[in-house]
């Protein structure tokens, strides 16, 4: 399902656009400026973000800014005005789209499935890089320089789903259901034993990436991808 996070102070729009979305069969995360945004960004992925201009804290073209620094998802900024100035602002922040306040629900809709569309064909999502490492989906290798290494099936679906998501913090729970499926009847402690095998395979293989605990919470994998 394709997460889109919506960051407005306007709490109106806000509902206004959960409702529309969530009926549309996305799934909606919200925020109500921008420091409020990029915590929700760090705990859960997100496709596609909805960014007012004006809000207080930081503004929407900060904001970009930031989204862009950190993660690989397409932007639509929102605002009231409809000056050149701040579309020419917001497409230097990296804006993909940009939309006037009042807008019409089908407009909105419309532009957030031709971006979505667009950077499904930008993205190969089959093959993800972290430096010389490389994970190819199809053949379920990974190629850390001239070398390829072959992984158990869940050890490669937990590594390649943690580089989908560099920096996002991701509990055991969340982990179980992604890798083994709402139906998965063991401990949740599994994952603990996949990622300390993980860790001892490539900790002498590749200084890319790694795989960091936040106590009580869960993992996220560190590193940047090209």
């Amino acid at each position: 399902m394709t997460t889109i996070l919506i960051v407005d102070d306007d709490i109106h729009i806000l509902n206004l656009v959960n409702i529309q979305l969530t009926n549309e069969g996305y799934n909606v995360l919200l925020a109500k400026d921008g420091v409020e945004a990029l915590a929700v960004l760090k705990k859960k992925p997100s496709d596609l973000a909805i960014v007012d201009v004006m809000m207080p804290f930081m503004d929407g073209f900060a904001l970009t800014k930031e989204i862009r620094k950190q993660y690989n998802i397409p932007v639509l900024m929102l605002t009231a005005k409809n000056q050149i100035e701040d579309k020419e602002q917001g497409f230097l922040a990296g804006t993909d789209d940009y939309l006037v306040k009042p807008f019409e629900t089908k407009e909105l809709l419309f532009r957030i499935r031709a971006i979505l569309r667009r950077y499904e064909h930008q993205v190969d999502k089959t093959i993800m890089r972290i430096g010389n490492t490389t994970i190819n989906k199809k053949s379920y290798e990974v190629q850390i320089g001239n070398r390829t290494v072959l992984l158990p099936l869940k050890e490669f679906e937990l590594l390649s789903y943690l580089f989908s998501y560099p920096k996002q913090v991701f509990s055991r729970e969340h982990l179980i259901e992604q890798i083994w499926g709402r139906d998965y009847e063991g401990d949740d402690r599994t994952v603990d034993v996949h990622i300390k095998r993980l860790r001892e395979r490539f900790s002498t293989l590749s200084d890319d990436f790694q795989i960091k605990t936040v106590r009580g919470v869960g993992y996220f994998l560190e590193g940047q991808r090209k």
